[in-house]
């Protein structure tokens, strides 16, 4: 009786090992695939977020030149309103 007892706590045992790695077995080929997921999600942002920066600074580099091309426009003015006013007097 007592034997039997014990065999069936052994197996019971095993049993409950076996399914739980099993499950373990799963669990982590569904995390690697989630993982997996995330990282092909990640670089996509990355390349876009890249793109986006890349824009960016193409912006700003068409406000600069723009920029400078005003200062110019500027000075222009100035030195054709100090010839009107020289004119003037």
């Amino acid at each position: 009786m007592f034997h039997m007892q014990f065999n069936i706590k052994q197996l019971s045992i095993l049993l409950t090992s076996t399914l739980l790695m099993a499950s373990c077995g799963n669990l982590s080929s569904d995390v690697e695939k989630k993982l997996n997921e995330l990282k092909s999600k990640s670089e996509s942002l990355d390349s876009m977020l890249t793109k986006e920066v890349n824009k960016v600074y193409a912006l700003d580099s068409l406000i600069h030149s723009e920029h400078e091309k005003v200062k110019q426009l500027d000075s222009v003015i100035q030195s054709k309103t100090q010839l009107l006013q020289q004119l003037t007097q």
